[in-house]
C-alpha cells in the first residue's frame, strides 16, 4: 500500500482551508500555461455543418470550416457573456474563435490534469464586466495553482477519465429514463383523451382575457398580500405555478380586473413552437395575481371540465393543432391568437366522463412527475458529486495513487 501522503500548509488564496502534499509546489497559471490569447474572428456564414476542421467557440464544438488557426492538444476557456469561464480540451488540427482562450500547456504539465483542475476554479468569476461578462489573459495569468508531480498529474487524469466516464454514463443512462417517462406520460394522456365528441373550443368557452404587461421587479409576489404579474411559464408544466410571476411595482396602480380566477384555464399567448399554448388550471385563489399581455384566462361553460380540457390540449393531436395555428417570425416566439384558440377541435365526452378521466390523469400523472422529480434529483447529486470528485483530486485532497 502507498504509504500516506504528507500535506502541508495551505498556501493558495483560492483553496482556503485545505492543505497541499508537500511534494506538490505552486505557481502562477501564466508559468505553465505561456503565451495564452484568444482565438481569430469568424464569421457564422464561414461556419458549415460539416467541413475539414472543427471550428470550437466559448461553449466547444461551433460546426466545421475549410482553415484551422491551431493544433495540437489545447484548452480552450470562454471569455465573453454567459459562457465566460468554460472549459474544453481539444486535439487535433481546428479553429479556435475569438470567443474563447487559447491556452497551450508547456511539455512538463498533462492537459487532461490541468483542464480538470481549471474547470473546479470557476474561471467566471473572474469576469471585470457585469451586462457582457468577459475575461482575458490578464485575469487568468496571475491565478495561484497547486502543481502536483507531472507523473502524478497523468494518474490524477488518469484517474478523473475513468471516473468521470462512469458517473457521466449513469447521468446519460438517467436522462435516457426522463425522456421514457415523459413519453409514458404524452402516451397516458393521448389515450385518456382520445375519445368523445369533436367539437370546436368555441362550444364550451364562455370567455377569454387577456392581461397586461407593465414593467415589473424580477423576483415574484406571493400573489396574496402583493401584486404580482404572470410570466407566461405559469402553465408550462401543465400545473399552474404561482410562483411564475414579476412582483408589481409599488408605484404601479394594479389592475385587479385582470386577476385570475379558481377554474381558469391561464394559456400561454405566446412562447416558443413547443410551450405556446400551454395550459393549465388555476386551482387557488390569488386575488393579487394579474395575467400578462402573454397569457389568457380562459373560462368553460358548465359542458367542459377545466382540467380533462387542460389534459386534451397537452395531447399530441392538439399539440399538432396548436402548432400549425401559432405564427411567429422565429421559432422560440410563437403566438396564438383567441380566434384560432376558438377553433381548435377537441374530443369530449359526457362531463361526468371528462371529471373521471381528470381525476385518472391526476394520480397517473403524479406518479410519473414523481418518478421524473426524483431522477432529477439523483442527476444532480451526481453532477454535484462529479464537481466534489475532481476538485477533491486535483488538490491533492485523495491520493489517486492509492485509490488506483
Amino acid at each position: 500500500m502507498t504509504p500516506a501522503r504528507e500535506m502541508g500548509s495551505t498556501r493558495i488564496g483560492w483553496l482556503q482551508g485545505l492543505a497541499l502534499p508537500l511534494d506538490w509546489s505552486e505557481s502562477k497559471l501564466k508559468y505553465i500555461v505561456p503565451g495564452m490569447q484568444a482565438g481569430e474572428a469568424i464569421t457564422a456564414d464561414s461556419i458549415e455543418s460539416t467541413g475539414t476542421y472543427p471550428v470550437y467557440g466559448g461553449n466547444g464544438l461551433r460546426g466545421y470550416t475549410e482553415a484551422k488557426t491551431h493544433q495540437g492538444t489545447c484548452i480552450l476557456i470562454g471569455r465573453q457573456g454567459a459562457l465566460c469561464g468554460n472549459v474544453h480540451l481539444v486535439s487535433g488540427d481546428f479553429w479556435a474563435s475569438e470567443h474563447a482562450i487559447v491556452a497551450r500547456p508547456t511539455a512538463t504539465v498533462e492537459a487532461r490534469w490541468l483542464a480538470y483542475l481549471l474547470q473546479v476554479m470557476n474561471l467566471g468569476q473572474y469576469s471585470q464586466t457585469a451586462a457582457q461578462p468577459g475575461i482575458g489573459t490578464a485575469q487568468l495569468n496571475t491565478l495561484a495553482v497547486p502543481v502536483p508531480p507531472f507523473q502524478e498529474q497523468r494518474a490524477i487524469a488518469d484517474y478523473l477519465d475513468r471516473e468521470t466516464a462512469r458517473i457521466d454514463t449513469l447521468i446519460d443512462e438517467e436522462q435516457h429514463l426522463i425522456k421514457l417517462l415523459r413519453e409514458r406520460r404524452t402516451a397516458v394522456i393521448a389515450h385518456a383523451t382520445s375519445n368523445g365528441a369533436q367539437v370546436e373550443l368555441r362550444r364550451v368557452i364562455e370567455t377569454i382575457r387577456q392581461g397586461w404587461s407593465p414593467t415589473c421587479e424580477s423576483w415574484p409576489a406571493d400573489g396574496l398580500s402583493e401584486w404580482g404579474v404572470l410570466k407566461v411559464g405559469c402553465a408550462n408544466t401543465g400545473r399552474f405555478d404561482p410562483a411564475e410571476n414579476k412582483r408589481l411595482p409599488d408605484d404601479e396602480a394594479p389592475r385587479p380586473e385582470f386577476a385570475v380566477r379558481r377554474g381558469e384555464l391561464v394559456m400561454s399567448r405566446s412562447n416558443t413552437k413547443d410551450l405556446v399554448g400551454a395550459a393549465a388550471v388555476v386551482d387557488g385563489d390569488y386575488p393579487r395575481l394579474l395575467l400578462s399581455d402573454l397569457t389568457y384566462a380562459i373560462s368553460l361553460t358548465v359542458d367542459a371540465d377545466p382540467s380533462f380540457v387542460a389534459y386534451a390540449l397537452a395531447s399530441p393531436s392538439m399539440r399538432v393543432q396548436i402548432s400549425a395555428a401559432s405564427k411567429g417570425m422565429s421559432h422560440s416566439m410563437q403566438k396564438i391568437s383567441q380566434r384560432d384558440i376558438r377553433e381548435l377541435v377537441v374530443k369530449l365526452p359526457a362531463v361526468d366522463e371528462q371529471r373521471r378521466l381528470a381525476d385518472h390523469l391526476d394520480e397517473q400523472t403524479a406518479k410519473i412527475s414523481q418518478l421524473i422529480e426524483e431522477t432529477e434529483r439523483f442527476i444532480e447529486l451526481a453532477r454535484e458529486r462529479r464537481v466534489a470528485l475532481i476538485a477533491a483530486a486535483v488538490t491533492g485532497q485523495i491520493d489517486v495513487r492509492e485509490v488506483a
